[in-house]
């Protein structure tokens, strides 16, 4: 079982909301550079290896710094983003561009960077043509639709999603592009989003295996670069275990030796794109309560709201949640615990147990350093919340400060009214 402690304490806490007030997310430093170092052991046996971070789920430059310094690069799905990797030091084919739907600027700026240009759609190499040029290394999505079973509310099914080529469209982009004078190949693919079953990856390592034989076989293409999407899920519930990235990664070994080298298609440089896995656990939004009200229901209302973490409304998950200072009371409560906006699903919790809870107490939301302020909205005016780095010396540093009115109001002219 996935024990739910804090990293700090309540007495920390205190300092931090004397200083920044409440709400704001706080992700830890020193749990962030351990669990990458884990995940890179983990396919150290690889020829080579490259995390590309989701930078959606987490886009902050100053975690993006950190995670460059541990040897990893970027998975981009915007202009934003790449600029958001630039801006941390993040160069050239650590870069991939994996988006969907894709305006021209944002081509055009994977190409000045020198990054990796992963293509969403075989209709897209005449645009990408047109508008950028070609990158030095091209890849393509692929979409096994009802070839792979799995998928989920996050990603949809594989046949009912909206991402990738078919197996057919593969082997014509492939074709088309070798035709054009293309030397460097990868492909990607991405099936499922916060798994926790481990042969699912290996599963997909080996369809993916597979299909670069067959690229070879068929177009004598040889791919140098495959990205087996990220996906990798995390505990979100106490009684949840995390994916073992050992067993994973020695299942994938294994297949790589049996399917790739085997077959003299070595050497395939491994990469992935994980985001969730890698901060998600490390991360946690802080609140504290405002009011209690009693009615049909028990219901918790925080000075955070789903503007601060959409994910409970959005999909129904479950965050754990912890009190500060009441770690050891009985859980003999039940709350409904919401936030202020105009949705009833405005709600981080649903009969939820709880010690009992009384106004002015901190709450803390576990697993938020994902999709928790990368999320974050402006509906009903609600302004986007700070964001903190706690150092491996106990101390907090704002890495993003609080929404002002300012700012809220600083793309309106009322001067016109």
């Amino acid at each position: 079982m996935a024990e739910k402690t804090l990293p700090f304490t309540k007495e920390q806490l205190e300092e931090f909301i004397k200083e920044y007030g409440t709400p704001f997310h706080i992700y830890i430093e020193k749990d962030i550079r351990e669990n990458v170092r884990k995940l890179k052991s983990a396919f150290s046996w690889a020829p080579e290896f490259k995390e590309h971070f989701a930078v959606k789920a987490t886009p902050n430059p100053y975690i993006l710094k950190i995670l460059r310094e541990e040897g990893l690069g970027a998975d981009c799905s915007s202009l934003t983003e790449l600029i958001l990797a630039e801006k941390a030091g993040i160069k050239k084919e650590d870069i991939i561009l994996s988006s969907n739907d894709t305006p021209g600027e944002e081509f055009q700026k994977a190409k000045e960077l020198g990054a990796i240009i992963n293509l969403d759609d075989i209709s897209h190499i005449d645009f990408l043509e047109r508008v950028a040029g070609f990158p030095d290394l091209i890849s393509f999505r692929y979409n096994p639709g009802p070839l792979r079973a799995g998928g989920n509310d996050i990603i949809g099914k594989p046949q009912e999603a909206k991402y990738g080529l078919t197996k057919e469209q593969i082997f014509e982009a492939y074709r088309i592009m070798k035709n054009k004078g293309a030397r460097r190949f990868g492909i990607h693919t991405m099936v499922i989003s916060n798994e926790l079953d481990p042969e699912y990856f290996i599963e997909t390592a080996n369809m993916m295996f597979d299909l670069i034989g067959e690229i070879y076989e068929k177009l004598d293409i040889r791919i140098e670069y495959l990205n087996l999407g990220g996906g990798i899920g995390i505990p979100y519930r106490p009684e949840e275990e995390p994916v073992d990235l050992d067993y994973v990664g020695e299942g994938i070994r294994r297949s790589y030796e049996e399917k790739i080298v085997a077959n003299g298609l070595d050497p395939v440089k491994i990469a992935m794109e994980s985001g969730r896995m890698i901060t998600g656990p490390y991360g946690y939004l802080v609140t504290k309560v405002l009011h209690k009200k009693e009615i049909y229901k028990n219901y918790v209302g925080l000075d955070a709201c789903m503007a601060n973490l959409m994910r409970p409304a959005l999909y129904g998950a479950y965050h754990h949640i912890t009190v500060p200072g009441k770690e050891d009371w009985p859980l003999d409560h039940i709350y409904d615990v919401t936030g202020s906006l105009c949705e009833n699903n405005d709600k981080f919790a649903i009969d939820r147990p709880l010690p009992r809870i009384d106004i002015g107490d901190i709450i803390v939301i576990h697993d938020a350093g994902a999709h928790g302020h990368a999320m974050g909205f402006n509906y009903n005016g609600k302004l986007r919340s700070a964001e903190l780095l706690l150092k491996p010396d106990g101390q907090a540093a704002i890495i993003r400060r609080a929404e002002t009115l300012e700012d809220y109001f600083a793309t309106l002219d009322f001067s016109k009214l």
